[in-house]
Order: structure tokens, then sequence, then C-alpha cells
């Protein structure tokens, strides 16, 4: 399908130029929202225009860099370009892009670690400053001039209320057929004029299915024709199924209890193959019409749509390998049916997640003994990728879990710790951590209560005689709330800068 035939409003047809020339109409120092959520649905056109234009400045001695909001995160072709071309001095709200990632911890780049739940309002409230331009990936316009969403919404629909000008970008590889399946809520205010949302249950639609612009804010239109980055998952190892395994137990014992419905409440998963092994589970566990309310629908959860398994799920993006999209594309029918694709300040609001009763499933980089979360940080001070929407779901949803192997860089480091070197999550708003080792139920118990079953479930072996060491010594030390001895709490972190491994020589 040509440009012409997926761009039918007439008046957006003289605005049609090169990426090489809309670049040009970004400026250094702009503060630009683009498109894109966890590899899809971003700009693959522009932002390597940017780059290029970025290189072309830097050469002649001219300063050259723009603040990029997004949804979460992108790919090779946005991120890593721009942070290649040294063109980022801003970026939030998350990045998992490895160029971006140096840079970020080089202090070349501010990043700005967010809850996704906040992007869209933060930057409607002018938290952030004016935003100049929005770069916009959209599957068509039609003869209204109504756009039709690509395969994630992120921030989109604040992006282009509050941009000063937007730079649409209509890639014409992307199916044209998922029109219909996007969700578009138009009903959010700021406050005080806020009203409910009125969503009982996952699968409701309450919105449009097209994004709105203002036509004379458009003054780009560029033709791209590439397909979303390739998410590669592993096949399951044996410690990602331990875990998935332990989580569908705890669901089946839940039930049984009657704490939890019979109709199971609506899945919420993080993204990589940990949260892959557990929707693999979900697939031939027990229950039956799953819903799925996340941010990320990836081929676990496609599976689950595909085998009955599970009726509808509601997302704000579709991140798949190219073997699941391939399936999405052949079956676009079926799948339309039975996919909603929203706003991510709908997909992660907190009270709609604590209404629906949302089970949480996300990763972690480590656990205190007391239940508290590090998700960013590598030894306290490096950023991995950020938060994302992980704290959006952990304080709302019904049942919480954390999941990561007990172990890491081959058992040199223990994912179970005295201290976070940095928290994300405080053991407040934590329930159930699951590690390869087993399962630790926290609630309704006190610190010293949580510690015990930390280390006894989920510690690796070789790390747990020195957990429970350090627990013991700290009861002596007099501070019975919540023991720690400050001077070792955080020496294995620093063991590990010193010498490689959290284990002492």
């Amino acid at each position: 399908m040509s440009l012409a035939d997926r761009v039918r409003f007439t008046p957006f047809h003289n605005r049609v130029m090169s990426a090489a020339a809309a670049a040009a109409l970004v400026p250094h120092g702009a503060n630009v929202g683009m498109s894109g959520f966890t590899g899809a649905g971003y700009p693959k056109a522009l932002p390597q225009a940017i780059a290029a234009h970025a290189t072309a400045e830097h050469a002649q001695g001219k300063p050259y860099r723009i603040n990029v909001w997004t949804g979460a995160s992108t790919a090779p072709e946005c991120d890593g370009a721009l942070a290649q071309a040294h063109a980022i001095g801003q970026r939030l709200p998350f990045n998992t892009d490895p160029i971006a990632r140096q840079q970020i911890n080089a202090g070349e780049i501010d990043f700005i670690d967010m809850h996704l739940s906040h992007v869209a309002q933060h930057a409607w409230f002018g938290f952030f400053g004016k935003m100049n331009v929005a770069v916009v990936e959209v599957l068509g316009v039609t003869a209204d001039g109504l756009l039709i969403p690509s395969t994630a919404i992120g921030n989109n629909k604040t992006w282009l209320e509050i941009a000063d000008q937007v730079i649409l970008e209509v890639n014409t590889k992307l199916p044209i057929a998922m029109e219909g399946m996007h969700d578009i809520y138009y009903g959010t205010a700021i406050p005080p004029r806020r009203m409910p949302i009125s969503m009982t249950h996952a699968d409701n639609r309450i919105g449009e299915a097209y994004l709105k612009v203002d036509p004379a804010k458009v003054i780009a239109v560029v033709e791209t024709h590439g397909s979303d980055r390739n998410n590669v998952f592993a096949e399951p190892d044996a410690d990602s199924n331990r875990i998935a395994s332990s989580i569908i137990d705890f669901l089946t014992h839940e039930m049984k209890a009657g704490r939890l419905p019979k109709q199971m409440l609506p899945i919420q998963s993080g993204v990589g193959n940990v949260a892959n092994a557990v929707l693999a589970g979900l697939l031939h566990g027990p229950f039956e019409q799953l819903l799925g309310f996340t941010e990320v629908l990836q081929d676990g959860m496609l599976e689950l749509l595909r085998a009955g398994k599970m009726s509808r799920a509601s997302a704000t993006a579709i991140s798949l390998s190219s073997k699941a999209f391939e399936d999405f594309e052949k079956n676009i029918d079926f799948y339309r049916s039975r996919i909603i694709l929203r706003p991510q300040e709908i997909s992660n609001h907190p009270e709609l997640v604590r209404r629906l009763g949302v089970i949480a499933m996300n990763s972690m980089i480590e656990a205190d003994i007391y239940g508290n979360i590090n998700s960013t940080h590598l030894m306290g001070s490096s950023m991995m990728n950020g938060i994302g929407g992980s704290g959006d779901f952990a304080r709302n949803g019904y049942l919480s879990f954390f999941v990561t192997p007990s172990v890491a860089k081959g058992g040199k480091i223990s994912c179970i710790v005295p201290m976070c070197s940095h928290v994300d999550h405080t053991e407040h708003d934590t329930q159930i951590i699951v590690t390869e080792q087993g399962l630790a139920d926290l609630r309704g118990l006190a610190p010293k209560q949580r510690a015990k079953v930390m280390i006894e479930k989920c510690a690796h072996p070789s790390y747990r005689p020195m957990l429970q060491d350090y627990f013991d010594r700290a009861c002596s030390k007099g501070a019975l709330h919540t023991p720690h001895i400050l001077t070792e709490a955080l020496s294995w972190h620093q063991r590990f800068l010193d010498t490689g491994d959290m284990q002492p020589t």
C-alpha cells in the first residue's frame, strides 16, 4: 500500500518530505516527544536523520542536542542512533539502549527515571517545560484527518495535544488492518476537573479508535517502511520454569483458599524471558478465560489468546518476536477482536489497576532480606533501564510478584542481599518474591519474620549461610525491629566492586 493510500487526508499531501528535510525542522535544544513503547511504534526515519544532522552540526563546531521524551524504550534506530551521534541532552522515562545507557552512566545524558503512569500527566501539567515537537509513528491518516495508531500508543495522545508542532511518520510496512484495535480515551483532564474513568472490566472499551491532531500543527509527513524491533525470547530455562511453577502453584493455592475468585483476576506481566516463562506456565495451568491488563503484549500472551486460555488482552503496545509477529499479521482479524491497545496513562493507571484487581508480575535486580526491591541500579549507582511500570502495578495490584534468579554473573552476585544498594519499591509495596529457589509470601509479616522467609525460601544455598549470619548478628546488636549492621549492610556490593565477587575470598 502506497503512502497516498495510507494518507487519505489531502491537506497533508503537500507536507510530505524526506526525513532529512523534516529533521532540519527540529532545532537544537528542543523538547521532542517521540512515539514508542518497548521496541514498538517508535519513529524509524526521523531519529536517524536527526542523528545525521547532529553529526554534521558537530563537525562544524556547532552544538546540537535534543531532549527526548517517549512512552518507554525504543530501538537502535531511535535511541541508539541519537546516542551514537551524541544528540541527546535529556532522556525520559525509560531506556534499554546500551549506547544511551553508557552515556547516562557517564553523565553525558541527563536521564529522568519515572513511573510510566506519571509521564503524560506531568508533561501535561507543564512540569518539564514546553514540548516543541512531537514525532509520532502512525499507520495512516483517514480522509477526515484522524490518525490510525501504530503498534504502540504510549503517550502519543498527550504528545499530539501539547506539542507546538507535529511530524508524522507514516509506516507503510506495518499492517493497516490493525485499524480498529485501538481505544484512545479522551476523558482525562487536569485537576481539579478530573472525572472517574468508566472502566469496570479489563476488556471494556472506553474511547475512540483514532488519535486526533490539529492539522495546523503538522509540519511534515515522512514515509517509512520498516518493522519494529525484533524481540528475541529465549526458550525458558530451568530457573525460569521453576519460578513460573512456583507462581502457578501459588495462584492455584490462593484460589483454593478463597483469596482469588474462580475466574482469575486480570494479569500484568513485565517484559523478558522470565515473564514469558510465567505466561507459558499459565498456558498449561488450570486457569481459563484469563484477561490481560498489561503494558506490553508479548509472545506468551499472544499464545494464550491463540489457545483460547485468554479471552482478551489490554495493553499499550505489541512487542513480539519476528515469528510471533508473522502469526499476528496473518491472523489479524482474529486478534483485532481480542486485543485492545490504549494510552499508557490508562494501561498503567494506578486507580484502574487497584479497581480491577490486577495480578502483577515484574522482574527485579535485587531484593534485600526485608523485601525492599531494586529494579533499576547496578551496585547502587549505574542505571540499567529504569523503573518502568513496575511501581504502578506493585503498589496497586491485588497481588504483586517480583521475580529474579537468585544469583547473577555465574554466582558472583547474590540477588538476595542484606540491604539493597538502591530502593525502587519499599517493603511496604512488596508482597511476594520468587526465585528459582522458592517463593516468599511476605504478606502479613513483620520485618524479622520477612527476613527468615526470604533467607529460607529465596536465597541461593551458597549465600544462605552468609545472610543468616548477617541477620543473626544484626539481631544481637539491639535494634530489633529491622535489624541491620550499617557498617556491613552494603559490604557485599563493595566487595564485588573491589574483587568481582560477593563471596569473600
